[in-house]
């Protein structure tokens, strides 16, 4: 859902900006995240394609099925919406999709423009089938274009990561005191689950969804996620969780992401049951450490692959230089896993607007040690926000 309908998206101008440097006319889009990005709307269902339509010069169009159509008007921030299939008496362009989009981009004179498509979501299948539209269009991959515009967020997609923030906030207090109380993976799970939706049930207004993005065989209704795994499970990194009570001297892993109207955010905690051995002990203290030295540096203008070599640098010099990870974040917003990496090689510089994960991590199977904390950071003017809150730092319960 789209807060607001009628406020213009600073997204779509730089859309368009980035179009016009690679010589794209129009960005034909079926991927969820990237209708969304455009549109606002999000069907919850995507059985039939939603099919964004944005041209470099004149008004963006949005085509959806015949049955989704009342709900897009509604929901969406493009005023042209328009709709094909078959569908009670809502009136269509026609029965399929492909005869409505060839309508489309024939009116909108693109016949034998240049078309940016997804190639690294769009099946070879549907290429195709659109280039047999408009045989005279030329076609060019929109991935990498759409991927680095996502990366500045704008106000509305801001606030609505607070929003995400502080329901997986919620969420983590929850799980922890279940753990606290004896409880197992599976409880601490389902009690960080109904702390959530109690939440949005009774404290948050309609305008707030947490629908996620689904794909064309099925969607995805409530997409607040917590799992949690013990001990040796930590080296799962993701999983179901289990009705298994973490034991003395283990540690456990909370995974939370939430999710408000399309944008996400992720809140990570390690949480150590008693008296953990030295060596446990020792890889969450050296993690907390490299968190403190990483912080002062986020702000606009640090190199991303800054906030990663200062983790190998602390790894080092603790002595786990076998165990660097491959990443120590992502970048996050409409997906809970954006394109980004915060690894050695990206070339991000830090900008106000973006959001991105900070989660340096440890494996160590040989010595049973695994951490994993993580918060979701925005960058700001003048430095950074850390939207969850929850607490963090050593956690023993």
């Amino acid at each position: 859902m789209s807060l607001d309908t009628t406020s213009p998206r600073p997204r779509i101008a730089r859309l368009k900006a980035a179009m016009a440097e690679k010589g794209i006319d129009a960005l034909v889009s079926f991927k969820p995240e990237h209708t969304f990005y455009m549109s606002g709307f999000n069907p919850v269902l995507y059985s039939h394609p939603v099919v964004m339509i944005l041209p470099a010069e004149g008004e963006p169009t949005l085509l959806v099925h015949a049955l989704r159509d009342a709900h897009g008007r509604d929901e969406g921030f493009v005023e042209d919406t328009r709709a094909y299939g078959v569908w009670s008496t809502t009136k269509t362009m026609g029965p399929t999709w492909p005869e409505a989009l060839q309508a489309i981009l024939t009116e909108k004179g693109l016949g034998a423009a240049t078309i940016g498509m997804e190639a690294d979501s769009t099946p070879m299948a549907r290429w195709t089938q659109v280039q047999a539209l408009v045989p005279d269009a030329k076609f060019a991959d929109s991935s990498k274009l759409i991927d680095r515009c996502r990366l500045i967020k704008d106000a509305d997609e801001i606030e609505m990561a607070r929003v995400a923030a502080g329901l997986a906030d919620l969420g983590m207090d929850a799980a922890i005191a279940a753990l606290a109380a004896g409880g197992t993976e599976r409880e601490a799970h389902t009690a960080s689950l109904i702390a959530m939706n109690e939440h949005w049930t009774h404290a948050l207004p309609d305008t707030i969804e947490v629908a996620d993005f689904g794909g064309l065989e099925g969607g995805m209704v409530n997409g607040l996620a917590t799992w949690v795994l013990s001990g040796d499970r930590m080296f799962r990194n993701c999983d179901n969780s289990i009705a298994r009570k973490p034991e003395q001297g283990e540690t456990c892993a909370i995974f939370i992401w939430a999710v408000a109207n399309g944008i996400h955010a992720e809140n990570e905690r390690t949480v150590a049951f008693g008296a953990v051995p030295d060596k446990r002990r020792r890889a969450l203290e050296t993690i907390l450490k490299i968190r403190e030295e990483i912080t002062p540096v986020m702000k606009p203008g640090t190199p991303l692959a800054e906030l990663y070599h200062i983790t190998k640098r602390g790894l080092t010099e603790a002595g786990y230089e076998a165990n660097i990870p491959g990443r120590i974040g992502h970048t996050i917003g409409i997906g809970a896993h954006e394109h980004f990496s915060l690894d050695g090689k990206t070339d991000v510089i830090l900008e106000p607007g973006m959001l991105f994960t900070l989660e340096p991590n440890l494996r160590v199977p040989d010595q049973g040690v695994a951490t994993q904390i993580s918060d979701t950071i925005l960058i700001t003017e003048d430095g950074h926000d850390f939207l969850t809150k929850s607490r963090g730092g050593y956690i023993e319960v």
